[in-house]
């Protein structure tokens, strides 16, 4: 039986090499077996990522109840719809699985939450995360988490020089802010979510970061509670960001960074309204397809003078 899925394309040379680093983030789907192109593997994956295709698999014999479409966080497998016995067949499949879910609304609130419904496993909603090498917990019914962003939480990261000022503007549980320590002097990293805060705390605790600075606050008044301007700013609110560019291009200095997400339905579909901050400089990436028809962007600004 062949499954037609997102995939990675890795020179046969760095196949083991990536293989890990997909099991360790969450992303490897166990259930197809990869196949060589060539002088390439191609890695099946459980969505989107950074420069991913679709590609047809072969199923696992004994793992074709695996290929129900779920998303992994964690040791948390998250379905679209109540399906007991996929639950069941994931559990058994996986022993790194310790609870299934399935989401009964979409992201909602300035929380951005979701609620779920546990199918299978431990009764719980919190997991950890393991990703390039940082440990991120999160509690999934009191704040929001993308392991599909851990590719682009690095691109970000290699952007960086040594020592920069950071603002992280809805910080969620601290993953963008947590990695970025890595060269950052400074990261102020906030959110309006208390819950989501206090995670944070807790995971710059585990991950000994000692230049990361929680901020319980709304976004939308950061200009009048920081006295800095910032050399980066990200922006990760996709449905929301663009309503906060005029606070995000306040807070950043002439030629600093801001990366400003968003979900598109055409390219280019926010230029105008950035260009209207007169930035000296925009470029448009796209993360990863989001829906048909939807992709998840970043437009990397450099703040005009």
């Amino acid at each position: 039986m062949n499954v037609e899925q997102w995939a990675v394309r890795v020179p046969k040379k760095n196949g083991e090499q990536r293989r890990q680093q997909l099991i360790a983030n969450g992303l490897l789907d166990t259930a197809l077996k990869p196949f060589t192109e060539g002088e390439d593997i191609l890695f099946p994956v459980t969505g989107g990522i950074d420069g991913g295709l679709r590609a047809s698999f072969e199923a696992h014999e004994k793992r074709l109840a695996t290929t129900v479409r779920h998303e992994l966080i964690g040791g948390i497998a998250v379905l679209q719809e109540r399906d007991y016995a996929a639950a069941g067949s994931l559990m058994g499949s996986r022993p790194g699985i310790h609870t299934v879910l399935a989401t009964t609304s979409d992201v909602q609130g300035e929380y951005r939450t979701r609620e779920f419904e546990v199918l299978a496993g431990v009764p719980t909603t919190r997991t950890q995360i393991i990703e390039y090498g940082h440990r991120f917990t999160v509690d999934l019914s009191e704040a929001y988490f993308s392991p599909r962003l851990a590719t682009e939480r690095q691109r970000v990261l290699h952007q960086m020089a040594e020592g920069e000022t950071v603002l992280d503007m809805f910080a969620g549980v601290g993953p963008f802010a947590i990695t970025m320590s890595k060269s950052a002097c400074l990261v102020i990293s906030s959110d309006i979510n208390p819950a989501a805060v206090i995670m944070m705390k807790e995971n710059c605790l585990d991950n000994r970061c000692t230049n990361v600075m929680p901020v319980l606050a709304d976004s939308g008044r950061l200009s009048k509670i920081l006295p800095w301007k910032f050399d980066r700013v990200v922006m990760n609110l996709p449905l929301l960001a663009h309503q906060f560019l005029e606070e995000a291009f306040l807070l950043c200095r002439p030629g600093g960074t801001i990366h400003c997400y968003a979900l598109v339905s055409s390219d280019g579909e926010y230029l105008e309204k950035i260009r209207s901050f007169q930035p000296s400089g925009v470029r448009e990436h796209v993360v990863r397809s989001y829906s048909p028809g939807k992709w998840h962007t970043v437009y990397d600004i450099t703040a005009g003078k």
